[in-house]
């Protein structure tokens, strides 16, 4: 007999999402999907995804995967913030989205009344943030400008950073990156921002993208070696930083690693159940990548006490102390990195029970303010 396809609603119902909106106006060539995983700790946050999807179903999968994600990694930063995630089918990510197009999507996340922020992602930029600022009130990363922090990738290279500090430390009682050899998987924002950090840090980088000119470019700059694409996860290293797209950690690549750790900041590198015990058995230490990539959504929270990006850095930094603390967990626990992590953020949400983040709700971190004090409604 086939295999029945799953309802939309039993695929939210098995992860615990609160809602699903699906958005299209074709006079403008939009169409998206918005997903809530959880408001149970405040309003969710997540990036707007501008990307290539072979089918509806693929796009919805990524959008709950991803919310959930955000869900997470909210949870172990301490925020109180829920995750959210916005997906809309783009056939090329590097095409620029009209102003109409941005109208559209604004005015369908103006509707949730403050259960999803936006934020920037995957084909995003901080243009296209302004552009949904133009007539909702709901979105971080705008321009810095307009009162915005701008573009949140640095401070997610800067909190991956610190998770590898913590993962060196692990491993050999020493933090320090000078002379440990990194391939940065993925030249873009994040991955850009991190290679130049780990070179300031002392580090042998080598990066790679699946836009060869893209990571060409970034090696000369930096004056690093860059590899293929497909080479990138076989290049002998101390550790793997997967920075582009997700489950890049399969049965298949996980047997061809040569590295010590896996650190990065792309969203559900794991590819598969049983991937973490993989790598587990390999011995590759593995950090959750909702734990180390926890810098971006640590940074556009602070735009809504009044955006400072020292202060920013400061918070970002302590994924540090996060990750040393769940690599303590696990080989206490005698889990993997992965389970241990899980069972800390979820924790969190767990605790505060059935509450869902409704318009005119006070949030711990606005200080009971409404959260419009962030930009005046449009």
């Amino acid at each position: 007999m086939p295999v029945r396809t799953r309802t939309v609603t039993e695929l939210m119902s098995a992860a615990g999402h609160e809602q699903v909106v699906f958005v299209a106006q074709h006079d403008v060539g939009l169409r998206a999907i918005i997903a809530i995983h959880s408001t149970a700790l405040g309003p969710s946050l997540g990036g707007v995804r501008f990307w290539s999807y072979p089918n509806e179903r693929a796009a919805l999968a990524d959008a709950l995967a991803l919310s959930e994600a955000m869900t997470l990694k909210a949870s172990i930063a301490g925020l109180d913030q829920g995750g959210g995630k916005t997906v809309v089918f783009w056939d090329d990510p590097e095409r620029p989205r009209s102003i109409e197009l941005l109208h559209a999507l604004g005015r369908a996340i103006d509707d949730l009344g403050g259960r999803y922020l936006a934020a920037e992602d995957v084909g995003a930029t901080t243009a296209d943030m302004d552009g949904l600022a133009e007539v909702t009130p709901w979105v971080t990363g705008v321009d810095e400008a307009a009162g915005g922090s701008g573009d949140p990738s640095p401070v997610t290279a800067w909190g991956v950073l610190h998770a590898m500090h913590a993962a060196c430390a692990h491993l050999d009682g020493e933090r320090e990156m000078r002379g440990r050899r990194v391939v940065v998987q993925g030249a873009g924002h994040v991955g850009a921002h991190l290679a130049r950090l780990l070179v300031d840090a002392g580090a042998v980088v080598v990066v790679s993208d699946l836009f060869p000119s893209r990571a060409s470019a970034l090696a000369s700059d930096l004056g690093v070696a860059s590899v293929a694409a497909d080479e990138a996860l076989v290049t002998p290293c101390d550790i793997l930083s997967p920075n582009a797209l997700g489950g890049v950690l399969d049965a298949e690549t996980i047997a061809s690693l040569r590295c010590r750790a896996v650190v990065g900041a792309a969203n559900n590198q794991l590819g598969g159940v049983g991937a973490d015990r993989l790598l587990a058995e390999r011995d590759v230490l593995f950090v959750p990548d909702f734990v180390a990539s926890g810098g971006g959504i640590i940074n556009l929270a602070q735009e809504f006490t009044g955006y400072d990006r020292a202060q920013a850095l400061d918070r970002a930094a302590r994924i540090e102390a996060t990750t040393a603390r769940v690599l303590a967990e696990a080989e206490a626990q005698g889990v993997t990195p992965q389970v241990a992590a899980l069972e800390l953020a979820r924790a969190r949400v767990h605790a505060a029970g059935d509450h869902r983040w409704q318009p005119g709700d006070p949030a711990a971190w606005t200080d009971g303010a409404p959260l419009t004090r962030l930009r005046p409604n449009p």
